[in-house]
């Protein structure tokens, strides 16, 4: 049933409904650190990294300055480089395969699950051939979490250990979501997310954090990220970045986790809403038995037309929608010369030509929302 037209767009994320949640607690925070003037290395660096491990059961958090500045810090914690190969989904943010390249390693890129999106375990299997036939070593696997759930980590890990690999899960999109009940970040492997102002958790510019149960590679991050510094900050030990969490997104983030998991129910509301309405006539997005998500997006697959012309047609009614992602990495410019799996990756390719992303933040009431799905029953004839 057609509406009327809104006389404002829906917005695709709300930050200010969030920030007039929080009132004037993050000036305050932020007014604490301008008084004390530690920008660098503040308490509530600390303070934020010591909530961040109780919040997921990690014994060991080490703050960054991004998420893809996590992924390298592990990356280079784990002595990666030329000769050897990474594996990683293609149907992915950029940031996870140029993380690998950045170390002058390869990434290999494998193939997704056309329902949940992450990687597929049997590509990941190929892709260990794929790496060796190109003369590579493979070292580790990336997987990424994405749009908000769990990759299979179990099997994953199954096939880590019978290859003796390291799994380094980028939880970008995942922060704050479970896997068979337990916290992502807390269930034994290395974890980085991101802190993207976009994202579920996100502070006021670029942050993100690596978590870990691992003392000793706790301690070599903590150097990497301040360029490879030693006992000594005049006798840097090995190589390192500027990678710091900066004092400032620290006290915003300490004022965002107070309501985090608040937000986290009303995603899952609003993500229900959506599956209940539109999966008569999209392909709407499952999590697993087991897992929850955080909807860092909720993105839907169209039946066989025009994606253009429906993201036209629901922006001509003021909802707006993004595609993550038009091309997967395997077909990027910058990425076309790395090993992908012999067969192809055709879940990938066809996933980036049919998914588009709904509005989703916790702050998307029922009008709102039922205004969102009219349009989009409207825009696919149902």
């Amino acid at each position: 049933m057609n509406q009327p037209l809104r006389s404002e767009p829906i917005p695709f994320i709300d930050l200010s409904a969030q920030r007039r949640r929080l009132g004037g607690a993050i000036d305050e925070a932020v007014g604490r650190v301008l008084d004390h003037c530690q920008f660098i290395n503040g308490p509530e660096v600390m303070e934020l990294e010591q909530k961040l491990a109780a919040f997921t059961g990690a014994k060991h958090v080490v703050s960054c300055a991004s998420g893809t500045d996590a992924l390298i810090m592990v990356l280079m914690a784990k002595r990666i480089g030329p000769g050897d190969a990474i594996l990683c989904p293609s149907f992915t943010f950029s940031a996870t395969g140029e993380s690998v390249a950045l170390t002058g390693a390869s990434p290999v890129f494998v193939d997704v699950d056309p329902v949940s999106f992450n990687m597929d375990v049997a590509s990941l299997k190929r892709g260990l051939l794929a790496a060796r036939n190109a003369g590579l070593k493979p070292k580790g696997i990336i997987a990424v979490d994405l749009f908000g759930q769990a990759a299979d980590h179990d099997s994953i890990a199954v096939v880590a250990e019978a290859e003796g690999l390291f799994v380094l899960d980028d939880a970008a999109q995942s922060f704050g979501a479970t896997y068979k009940g337990r916290r992502l970040g807390g269930i034994g492997n290395i974890m980085t997310t991101s802190f993207f102002p976009a994202k579920p958790l996100g502070c006021y510019g670029d942050g993100g954090a690596i978590f870990t149960d691992d003392a000793v590679l706790a301690d070599i991050l903590r150097s990497i990220r301040v360029h490879g510094q030693g006992s000594d900050k005049y006798d840097n030990i090995r190589l390192g970045l500027t990678a710091r969490l900066d004092t400032v997104q620290a006290a915003v983030l300490l004022q965002k986790l107070t309501i985090f998991e608040d937000e986290i129910v009303a995603r899952n509301e609003v993500a229900k809403r959506y599956s209940d309405s539109l999966g008569n006539c999209v392909t709407v997005p499952h999590v697993a038995n087991g897992n929850t998500s955080v909807w860092a997006q909720y993105t839907i697959r169209l039946p066989r037309g025009d994606r253009d012309m429906f993201a036209a047609t629901l922006k001509a009614k003021g909802v707006p929608t993004m595609v993550y992602y038009m091309k997967p990495m395997h077909q990027q410019t910058a990425y076309r010369h790395y090993p992908v799996v012999d067969d192809g990756l055709p879940v990938s390719e066809g996933l980036s030509k049919d998914v588009i992303s709904l509005p989703m933040h916790p702050y998307l009431d029922e009008a709102m929302q039922t205004y969102v799905i009219s349009a989009v029953q409207d825009a696919v004839g149902r």
